[in-house]
């Protein structure tokens, strides 16, 4: 009896294993969408949510392929960038997203930083600054790295001489800050035979 029970609970366990990822990702993607649905009250269920998809993608749209759509949304950003107190929220959310997607992201260049030398101890991060000379005297040969936090969407930035960062060559970004992300739980080759497998 007690090694039926203790299968039970062993059973019950790996069907959680199996079963939250699923279930924490279902439930992300319906809190997005029930979000962004929510936007337009007054339109039928799930109509809202198509609705707010297609208007964004328009005006990314109108606003990189005509000139005139360019030159509003550059002027309101231009505004806004010039606006006391408004400026410092706008441009600070702007350079946010701007690291992670688009042409000017930041977040592209994965290195490891050694942060001790005895014990040796390595971290996986991304350069987000090649020359801190600029910022005065004592910042020559010095780098900015971003290190993000394990499990969270924070982070903290670090300035170390150039001689304690090395490239990361053997995972892209996406995989580092997946890496990093993870607490380093990720196989990235495992995942990277995978990716192989399903080409072929």
């Amino acid at each position: 009896m007690r090694r039926f029970a203790i299968m039970l609970f062993r059973s019950f366990l790996q069907g959680l294993i199996l079963l939250s990822p699923i279930a924490i990702t279902a439930l992300v993607i319906y809190k997005v969408f029930d979000s962004v649905d929510s936007i337009i009250p007054f339109m039928p269920r799930g109509l809202g949510f198509f609705m707010i998809i297609g208007i964004v993608t328009l005006i990314g749209y109108l606003g990189t392929r005509f000139f005139i759509g360019k030159w509003l949304f550059d002027a309101f950003a231009y505004v806004l960038e010039h606006t006391p107190g408004v400026k410092y929220i706008y441009s600070s959310v702007k350079d946010m997203i701007s690291s992670f997607v688009g042409d000017k992201k930041r977040f592209n260049v994965p290195v490891w930083v050694c942060t001790n030398r005895n014990p040796e101890i390595w971290r996986i991060g991304f350069m987000t600054q090649k020359d801190m000379s600029y910022f005065g005297p004592g910042m020559e040969n010095k780098v900015a790295v971003y290190l993000p936090h394990s499990y969270a969407i924070s982070g903290w930035v670090i300035v170390t001489d150039v001689i304690n960062v090395k490239p990361v060559t053997d995972m892209n970004a996406a995989e580092a800050m997946k890496f990093a992300v993870s607490g380093g739980v990720t196989n990235v080759d495992e995942e990277k035979k995978n990716e192989q497998k399903t080409e072929l």
